[in-house]
């Protein structure tokens, strides 16, 4: 069962707001912005140190200093316009006495890949440079009846694939902006981490929202798929498109969940999260939430790419040895090693032999936009604007269906897949699965990255594995390899785990405080 919004905000303290005029003195500490929480932010208003225009006016001026110029992050594809504007409307609304929802007036940066019809939606490309939408995809119009304002729009990988953006170019890590920020979801991870805004919202068909999430110190969850509408976002892969919430913390991460979940008859996919969804994830979180967890670690790579030979593979190695202890010191019961027999085949054949979906599934979501430029894949392959990397993955894909034969192997593999790790976890008895989302550090941009056929930025890559059995995952911060640059421990769980993914992270989050702010995007003078 769902609980109403107003029930909602009052779980998470927001009619605290109300209690005291807004200008009233109190003994609160003071406000900062830096790493700021949406329960920081609810306090800050309730004690009057900060409304949500001076809240937007900061995110806006961090986004001026260090998005285009300093360490030139390139997160954030278009700034909202009406955001201050949508920002004094939630003033007026809380000096009323009536708090919109459970994310009023938290600033959110979300994925263009989701359709805004007073944003420009690009979807990461050239192509769309100047497309409005005419309507909000579901999850806009969810967040916005929560109260959140939307900062803007985040650079995405093109079309939903690594992060390369012929709309706005490369997406640059936070940690060192010589390196990617992951893909798709980069320019959520990046802005997120440089505390560009509060929360974010990112899209994960194969790993976009757990590896920008892994690279930026961040947490990141894939969903299982049924719990969020994707209605309103460009599609890559429909059996593996999800959209899921990105954060500082774990506690907002289950906020945001909280606010995006639920059926949508435009998504009918979502049905069968009936009765899956419970009154509030963040319910869930508990400091001593690992005690008495029996979890497996999946150590074998899932990339053929990977190097454990390599001294970037044992910088990595490293701090998930130290994660797999410190999980064990929170009285974790640990099965180490758990196996997938021909892990690697099984996922390259699975996940990346899957050619068969993008096509129609972009057909048909163009065809819906009546004011798109373009109506067809072949449209924006012919447009000779795409990325040269992407365009190339995304001609693989040309004249396939899901009619075609080799569709069927795809979905044996998958389900044989699942059946193997199931077992594994019955036989074990395990609540869930730990790994490292990525076994090797985000590699150094090229100079000629965005003219090259193609372009790697997934070497080590173990984020498929979630999309390919249909299982929900969660990154959390693991820390720092001796580079500086983060790291990302996954947990696995079956599906509709969420509130078991959500109550273990966060006490491994609790327990480690592994989550530190980029020296790259320092507090601004004057900064609260």
């Amino acid at each position: 069962m769902r609980v109403t919004s107003a029930a909602l905000s009052i779980l998470l303290g927001l009619d605290l707001i109300v209690a005291q005029p807004r200008n009233a003195q109190t003994n609160a500490p003071a406000f900062h912005l830096l790493e700021t929480t949406i329960d920081d932010v609810h306090a800050a208003l309730k004690s009057g140190r900060t409304t949500c225009r001076q809240l937007l006016e900061l995110y806006l001026r961090r986004i001026d200093a260090y998005d285009k110029s300093g360490p030139a992050l390139n997160a954030v594809q278009t700034v909202n316009r009406r955001a201050l504007e949508d920002a004094a409307k939630l003033d007026a609304a809380l000096t009323a006495g009536a708090p919109v929802g459970a994310l009023h007036c938290i600033p959110v940066l979300i994925k263009d890949q989701v359709d805004t019809s007073d944003i420009t939606t690009t979807y990461g490309s050239a192509v769309f440079k100047a497309f409005v939408p005419q309507t909000d995809a579901t999850i806009v119009t969810k967040l916005k009846q929560a109260g959140a304002v939307i900062v803007g729009k985040a650079t995405m990988g093109e079309f939903a694939s690594g992060y390369l953006s012929s709309a706005s170019g490369p997406i640059r890590n936070a940690y060192d902006p010589r390196r990617h920020a992951s893909g798709s979801s980069g320019g959520t991870g990046a802005g997120i981490a440089a505390n560009f805004a509060t929360v974010g919202i990112g899209e994960d068909t194969g790993g976009s929202v757990r590896g920008p999430a892994s690279v930026g110190s961040l947490v990141g969850l894939r969903p299982t798929l049924p719990l969020v509408s994707r209605h309103g976002m460009f599609p890559a892969r429909p059996t593996t498109d999800t959209l899921g919430p990105m954060a500082r913390t774990v506690r907002d991460a289950a906020i945001v969940f909280d606010a995006i979940v639920g059926y949508d008859p435009r998504d009918p996919v979502t049905a069968h999260a009936f009765g899956q969804i419970p009154a509030s994830y963040a319910m869930f979180l508990a400091p001593d939430g690992l005690s008495r967890a029996r979890i497996g670690v999946l150590r074998e790579p899932m990339d053929a790419k990977t190097d454990p030979a390599s001294d970037d593979y044992k910088k990595v190695r490293a701090v998930i040895d130290r994660a797999i202890g410190e999980l064990k010191g929170l009285g974790v019961e640990i099965a180490d090693p758990i196996t997938i027999p021909g892990v690697i085949d099984r996922v390259t054949r699975a996940y990346d032999g899957n050619v068969f979906e993008t096509e129609p599934a972009i057909n048909r979501f163009l065809e819906a936009h009546a004011k798109a430029p373009v109506k067809t894949l072949s449209d924006i392959l012919l447009s000779g604007k795409v990325v040269p990397s992407r365009t190339r993955a995304l001609m693989a894909t040309v004249g396939k269906s899901t009619d075609d034969a080799g569709y069927l192997q795809i979905l044996r593999i998958a389900e044989e897949t699942r059946q193997i790790l199931l077992g594994e976890m019955a036989g074990k008895r395990l609540d869930a699965v730990v790994y490292a989302t990525f076994d090797h550090q985000p590699a150094l941009i090229p100079p000629d990255a965005m003219t090259r056929p193609a372009v790697d930025d997934r070497t080590g890559n173990n984020r498929r594995l979630s999309p390919m059995l249909g299982f929900p995952a969660i990154t959390v911060p693991a820390g720092f390899t001796s580079d500086g640059l983060p790291v990302g421990l996954e947990f696995l769980g079956r599906p509709f785990a969420e509130p078991t993914l959500f109550k273990f992270a966060y006490a491994y989050e609790q327990a480690t405080h592994h989550r530190k702010p980029p020296a790259s995007t320092p507090a601004l003078p004057g900064e609260p």
